[in-house]
């Protein structure tokens, strides 16, 4: 059991690595199989579809992100920091593994309801879900007893604009627009964000 776990985990890794190269193209099962040096049918013992392979790269996508996000709000002082402290890490992966950022939120390559990802564990929205419920979260406690629209709206309104940043400036899109007022960075759109949707800091 072991060792076919470990040759399940190889497989995912290849996987992440052939991403983080060149996108979604070049990650089939043949190719993962070959760089891994296992046979062409391989792989499919353990993903019986190209789908099932993305969507297990991607659910090791949500687990670093998840982990960076944790390390982020270590010591954050209240749900207003904590939220900014997230938005940077979530700019910060989007950045740096830019590859795999756009493939996570690829729901139509990816199995999002069933089980062919993971057969071992819950479905691969199950992944994705956790990070927008603690956004939620946070963002109920920041209004605390303020009119507006639910709290789930506004969290995934402010997460669209954090994704639409990390996509336009990876496109060279937001430099441009920016002009002198960019920093070789997305994040000091941060607090224009959350200042759109929370309202301003307090002093």
């Amino acid at each position: 059991m072991d060792g076919e776990k470990s040759l399940r985990e190889r497989l995912v890794d290849v996987g992440v690595e052939l991403v983080l190269e060149g996108g979604t193209s070049p990650v089939g099962l043949r190719e993962i199989a070959r760089r891994a040096g296992v046979s062409h049918g391989a792989p499919r013992r353990y993903f019986p579809t190209h789908r099932a392979l993305l969507s297990a790269v991607a659910r090791r996508g949500f687990e670093e992100l998840g982990a960076r996000s944790a390390h982020a709000v270590a010591g954050a002082d209240g749900p207003r920091a904590e939220l900014a402290a997230l938005a940077r890490a979530y700019l910060a992966y989007a950045r740096e593994r830019r590859g795999m950022f756009e493939l996570m939120f690829r729901h139509e390559l990816l199995d999002g309801g069933g089980r062919e990802a993971a057969p071992d564990g819950p479905p691969l929205r199950e992944a994705t879900l956790p990070l927008l419920r603690h956004v939620t979260e946070l963002v109920a406690r920041c209004r605390g007893e303020a009119a507006g629209p639910p709290a789930a709206v506004t969290a995934t309104a402010l997460w669209a604009g954090l994704h639409g940043i990390a996509q336009l400036w990876s496109w060279g899109s937001l430099p441009l627009a920016l002009g002198d007022e960019a920093t070789g960075s997305p994040e000091p759109l941060v607090d224009a964000v959350l200042d759109a949707h929370l309202g301003p800091a307090a002093p």
